[in-house]
């Protein structure tokens, strides 16, 4: 992952964090998304009072890219805390790595945990959902 790109993913995620909507948690989470042909799609945390409704930042940002029409992703940043305040890795749940599985490469596709543009890690999807079950399971 290009050190700059990272960055600008970050700035973009953590930017995400003042849209949020967390009435309830208070848990606020951020997220870019890079696709294949270089453009970013960010997304927040909106959750619901009777909580399955709840949609999370990465399930956002991957929402309004396909609902635009892209299909091909690089990566994603994620970032996250109490009240906005990032003091460690916000990992993505189950569900959002199960929706990461239906788009991308598990080999190759990126995802940035971060707490500011100097402390992230970066994993693959298959690091993070290994054995992971996908459309091609089902060719």
């Amino acid at each position: 992952m290009d050190k700059k790109i990272a960055e600008e993913m970050i700035g973009l995620a953590i930017g995400q964090l003042s849209y949020s909507y967390t009435p309830y948690s208070g848990f606020k989470v951020g997220a870019s998304l890079l696709t294949k042909n270089g453009k970013l799609y960010t997304g927040c945390n909106i959750e619901n009072a009777s909580y399955t409704p709840t949609n999370c930042a990465e399930r956002t940002a991957f929402f309004k890219a396909v609902s635009e029409g892209e299909r091909e992703f690089q990566a994603i940043c994620i970032v996250g805390g109490k009240d906005g305040v990032l003091t460690e890795y916000a990992a993505p749940c189950g569900v959002c790595r199960q929706v990461m599985m239906e788009f991308c490469d598990p080999d190759t596709f990126q995802i940035i945990l971060a707490t500011s543009k100097e402390q992230y890690e970066v994993f693959t999807l298959k690091e993070l959902l290994p054995l992971g079950f996908g459309p091609h399971n089902l060719s």
